[in-house]
């Protein structure tokens, strides 16, 4: 056989495309993380302003007027409000002013992402500074010692995101890539139900008592690894039913590719780029991201949204994996 047959029978028109492919799934993850992650700047931050009188709303609007709009503020009454809207993850930093003095008080939750916190205090520092006043910085959700820069929570986030296209892409890729008839589509889908509670317990028992990174409810981690590993499972079983390995690619552009760079994990979703910043939130790793930071460090508020967000993607990746299989005939190859 010469060179030119072989090379006819090696570079099949499906090979070429599944290459074509990668290739374009490798510009589009340096495209997609450069872009979200090259150059952090805080947009429009929700930010609380406390002082007396006529003073509350004439700082709020010198706030409001900094270069490149950095910070969105708004009057809150006292101190007591301005720290239960931060624990509740209204706003992300509140300043108090002194009116008897020059010196005033800056509130942050470094563990809802310490660049955002820094950035914060070095927003209101210089404000401050042209006002002749000066500031000090009071940590109100302070991340754990352990927790370098707020990313545990996202780290684990990302474990469980990959243990969970990882698990559904072996389980196809293992039969072939066929399309699953009902009973194989729900043995799948059952496998990775219990795939999802052993990885959620084991990586919020990693995380918390085995590493000491990440405090918070370990029963309330383990609920939410289990939901977001069977989430991006799902979704990937979905993608794989409707268009075989292909899938498993489709699941890597959505959920790492667009997915991580817009979690909200090394920067805070208000530093990111606009369209970053939007699609975080309705993506697992910014939902799951979201939810792991209020369970370790503000008492589990603000979860009800991502968690509805998480179990969209279960249940719409649970329903499409089952339909796709009723639709289609049933397939001899094991699961």
């Amino acid at each position: 056989m010469t060179f030119a047959d072989e090379f006819k029978s090696a570079v099949t028109p499906r090979a070429a495309l599944l290459v074509i492919g990668v290739l374009a799934l490798q510009l589009l993850f340096i495209a997609s993380y450069v872009g979200a992650l090259h150059n952090p700047k805080p947009k429009d931050v929700a930010f609380g302003v406390v002082a007396p009188g006529e003073a509350a709303v004439q700082t709020k609007d010198q706030l409001a007027k900094l270069p490149g709009d950095p910070l969105d503020p708004r009057v809150v009454k006292n101190e007591v409000e301005a720290r239960r809207q931060i624990m509740d993850r209204k706003i992300d930093g509140a300043l108090i002013v002194d009116p008897r003095g020059t010196n005033d008080t800056l509130l942050v939750a470094s563990g809802g992402g310490k660049a955002l916190a820094n950035a914060l205090e070095m927003i209101t520092t210089r404000a401050e500074g042209a006002q002749k006043r000066t500031v000090r910085t009071v940590d109100v959700a302070a991340a754990s010692s352990q927790d370098f820069n707020g990313l545990s929570s996202f780290y684990l986030v990302v474990g469980w995101c990959v243990g969970g296209y990882l698990c559904a892409s072996i389980m196809s890729i293992s039969a072939g890539s066929k399309p699953a008839n009902p009973q194989r589509a729900a043995i799948r889908l059952g496998s990775m139900a219990l795939l999802s509670l052993a990885g959620g317990l084991g990586g919020a028992v990693i995380i918390g008592p085995i590493l000491g990174a990440l405090p918070g409810s370990i029963m309330a981690l383990w609920g939410l690894g289990a939901l977001v590993t069977f989430a991006v499972g799902a979704f990937t079983l979905a993608l794989e039913s409707l268009t075989g390995v292909v899938g498993i690619g489709l699941a890597v552009l959505v959920i790492v590719v667009a997915g991580n760079p817009s979690a909200g994990g090394a920067f805070p979703l208000p530093m990111l780029p606009p369209f970053w910043e939007a699609i975080g939130p309705a993506l697992p790793p910014g939902a799951g991201t979201w939810v792991a930071r209020s369970i370790a460090y503000f008492k589990g508020n603000a979860v009800t949204g991502p968690l509805l967000v998480l179990s969209a993607w279960a249940v719409a990746g649970t329903a499409v994996t089952l339909l796709v299989a009723k639709l289609r005939r049933k397939s001899p190859s094991g699961v």
